[in-house]
């Protein structure tokens, strides 16, 4: 799952609710295992030509680390051109070339470059096809590009190309900005193993002990999603119904995972009808989707087959959730990797949401605001230089949770159905669908949807750093209506101000609860709001839709009679005991008193102290209640 340019390689561990922080670890897992591909450079010479149809024949054995292959690439000329490049590994031996069946030469240089000198001049537009004939041993990154193990004895085989492991194995144009059209899969191997690739199985063969399977694939993809597993696999299928156009869900799992697995995947179907509903049409329904099972602790979401290292149900959401974005819309930079795994990530939450309720997609955001504002910097978009961080693509707290918690709150300014009418649009837009996106294109769409201005927002948001923290002080001068006074601090000093709905809950005598959205433009911005009861407490974000932290409730006790709100502060002036007294189910939290100067004198946890140590003069005492923080003047004798 790490979308560079147009990757989306997540890797997620096994586990029954992923919480912010073990989605920090699988990133960082992710930055280490990516760190030598992403120094990988797009190669120039290969941009002078586009990819319409690969035809890829592999010979393999999954007990042993090799491969021989034909790869047939069509493709047209962009500008006028006498030879054509491909990546491929040094490690690689081409053995032939032919483009349209006549042999052509050809030079294998010392950076994992084939040059192929083509028949004649190929101009501008128009198309050819070569044939490049070759073998070798992959070479083993520990990683997964190409590799071959064990599972209960039995030999194994798989490739994980993300983002720039494709030319390890085959001659590929190791691209970003390159689709392939179409392509047509042939694995042969040792006929007691079952194979598995991209799309559609379109038939099977055996012959002098070894299996051809052929799959076909029509879909637009990247090289980076084009990968194959063999083994001894057991196989079996769900249906997704989908509106009278079925497509089968095909399972490839180990013989002795095949009863956990088949328990596990059931739920698939419901989160595809989910994601179906929100997002429209599964993105690759004339096909097929699909787990196989592989060595790896993780998954990858290749184009309707996710290898999977487990079958836990997050994992599932999040590498279908990449079939939409990610697959079908690719970031379009390494800047833009939000647009993967903050989107794989809200995803994953809102299958929490649809199949665990709201509660417990309460704790998942609260979760994730946790992880975003345990350190104070650091923007969802990447800056140039951030490009050249492994760790800082790869950022958990700001690449997957900040990016689903901005898009939770993306949802809750623009309403459901704007949001989701914009998300639609995003992913079905012509200009988008089955290519690439940058951030500009997503704002484009849900502010169309919404016939809102999001510049603010995302410049606050997503092209800057931090968040903020609220101090909102309160008083009611009447029983029908309450004064809120909003200011806030910023945590980094790149946004002067955010620009927010806070969500704030007023809590009554009786057990009243009246919630309402303060549409927060600045500091120090009054709210006079009618309320038709006596305002207990008060309490912002209780629900956790906001990225914000420590934030404060003061009630402005100038302009509220305290007792009105069920505190008292006796005796004051005072000699020794002072006890703060609450009623009508108030909860006292804590006190702290403060000098003149300013300075902390004295602190404590209960509600009567003795005061015998303090110096006589005047203080400042400020009370902690889940009403908000009293501050009043008290004089000791």
């Amino acid at each position: 799952m790490v979308r560079l340019i147009a990757i989306s390689f997540f890797i997620l561990i096994g586990i029954s609710k992923i919480s912010a922080q073990e989605v920090i670890n699988i990133s960082e897992s992710e930055a280490k295992s990516a760190s030598k591909k992403v120094l990988f450079k797009a190669n120039p010479n290969t941009s002078n030509y586009d990819i319409t149809y690969h035809k890829l024949e592999f010979s393999v054995d999954p007990a042993v680390a090799s491969i021989s292959g034909k790869v047939t690439t069509t493709f047209t000329a962009l500008q006028n051109m006498n030879s054509v490049t491909f990546d491929l590994d040094d490690n690689m031996t081409v053995i032939a070339v032919t483009e349209n069946n006549n042999s052509v030469s050809f030079t294998q240089n010392t950076n994992d470059e084939l040059i192929i000198n083509l028949q004649n001049t190929l101009n501008q537009g128009n198309s050819t096809s070569v044939s490049i004939t070759y073998s070798g041993n992959p070479t083993s990154n520990g990683f997964g590009s190409f590799e071959v193990n064990t599972h209960n004895g039995t030999p194994v085989l798989w490739t994980l190309s993300e983002p720039y492991g494709a030319l390890g194995w085959w001659p590929c144009k190791q691209d970003l900005n390159d689709k392939i059209d179409e392509i047509d899969v042939y694995i042969t191997a040792p006929e007691q193993y079952i194979a598995v690739t991209n799309g559609l199985e379109q038939s099977v063969t055996i012959s002098a002990g070894n299996k051809t399977t052929h799959f076909k694939h029509q879909y637009p993809i990247p090289a980076y999603l084009i990968a194959i597993a063999v083994t001894n696999y057991e196989t079996y299928s769900h249906t997704v119904t989908n509106n009278g156009n079925p497509f089968p869900i095909v399972n490839y799992v180990y013989p002795e995972s095949l009863s956990s697995a088949q328990n596990s995947t059931e739920i698939t179907a419901d989160i595809m009808n989910h994601f179906i509903d929100l997002f429209g049409n599964y993105p690759f329904e004339n096909e097929k989707y699909g787990h196989a099972q592989f060595g790896w602790g993780g998954g990858m979401e290749h184009t309707t087959v996710s290898f999977m290292g487990s079958f836990d149900r997050n994992l599932i959401a999040h590498e279908l959730a990449h079939q939409w974005f990610g697959n079908k819309v690719t970031c379009g930079s390494w800047k833009d990797i939000w647009l993967n795994e903050g989107f794989a990530t809200y995803l994953t939450g809102l299958t929490v949401e649809h199949l665990d309720g709201d509660n417990s997609f309460k704790s998942w955001r609260n979760s994730n605001i946790s992880s975003i504002t345990s350190s104070t910097n650091g923007a969802v978009y990447l800056s140039d230089s951030d490009t050249t961080s492994v760790g800082r693509i790869f950022n958990g707290r700001l690449s997957y949770n900040k990016g689903a918690m901005v898009l939770h709150m993306l949802r809750k300014k623009l309403g459901d159905t704007d949001f989701y009418k914009g998300l639609k649009n995003y992913i079905t837009d012509p200009n988008l669908a089955y290519s690439y996106a940058k951030t500009p294109d997503l704002i484009a769409h849900l502010e169309a949807a919404s016939s809102l201005d999001l510049a603010e927002f995302f410049n606050d948001w997503i092209y800057n750093q931090g968040y903020p923290t609220y101090n909102l002080e309160w008083f009611q001068q009447s029983d029908n209506s309450i004064n809120i006074t909003l200011n806030q601090t910023q945590s980094h000093n790149s946004v002067s101000f955010f620009e927010a709905n806070v969500p704030v809950r007023l809590n009554g005598t009786n057990g009243e609860v009246l919630d309402l959205i303060l549409d927060n433009s600045k500091n120090a911005q009054t709210f006079t709001k009618t309320v038709s009861f006596t305002v207990s407490s008060v309490h912002i974000d209780p629900d956790f839709h906001l990225i914000s932290k420590n934030n404060t409730i003061v009630l402005n006790t100038e302009k509220q009679n305290l007792t009105l709100h069920n505190i008292e502060i006796f005796p004051n002036p005072v000699n020794d005991f002072l006890t703060i007294k609450t009623t009508n189910n108030t909860t006292f939290n804590k006190l702290i008193i403060y000098n003149l100067l300013g300075q902390k004198v004295f602190k404590s946890t209960k509600n009567q102290v003795n005061l015998s140590e303090i110096k006589k003069g005047i203080y400042i005492i400020k009370v902690d209640t889940d009403a908000g923080i009293i501050r009043k003047k008290i004089i000791k004798k």
